[in-house]
């Protein structure tokens, strides 16, 4: 992972582990692997995943980071009340609203996208309210359709960490 660059002094001796730690260890951390992480499914009743699956992954490049989140209900899944929030790895930075994508596939295939506020931990996903409404409503066990066994919702964002 990247850290702060060191601030170099004149008449330093630059050795190769120096330059191994400050330049390759560095530029190697822009092609990690993916980190996995549980993120959290909240809502006014909390849902519960069942014997369905929540898996999250992340990468994180200095204080930018883009996680993905990846929900799959399955028969034994509920599905609370109250608008949804899914958690990340890290807390953003405050001060600044972000967006991403989000997709639904149900009994229809819905595209949405994903909103967090600055100095959040979790995110919330909206899609047209229904079939017949147009306007924006963060998805819910109703909204944008009844959720059921086999659905599955894929959501991104690309945000900053707070630290």
């Amino acid at each position: 992972m990247t850290f702060a660059p060191r601030t170099w002094v004149v008449g330093e001796v630059v050795s190769a582990a120096l330059l191994n730690q400050e330049i390759r260890d560095q530029f190697n951390s822009v092609f990690d692997a993916w980190t996995t992480y549980t993120p959290t499914w909240t809502a006014t009743s909390n849902p519960a995943i069942g014997n369905g699956t929540l898996t999250g992954r992340y990468l994180k490049v200095g204080r930018r980071c883009v996680a993905v989140v990846k929900l799959t209900a399955g028969s034994t899944t509920t599905f609370g009340s109250g608008g949804y929030s899914f958690g990340l790895p890290f807390t953003s930075a405050v001060g600044v609203d972000y967006l991403g994508t989000a997709r639904l596939v149900a009994a229809n295939a819905w595209n949405g996208q994903v909103i967090m506020t600055g100095g959040n931990a979790a995110f919330n996903c909206t899609f047209p309210a229904s079939a017949t409404d147009t306007r924006s409503a963060t998805l819910s066990a109703t909204a944008p359709e009844t959720l059921a066994s086999t659905h599955v919702l894929r959501a991104q964002i690309e945000y900053q960490t707070a630290s």
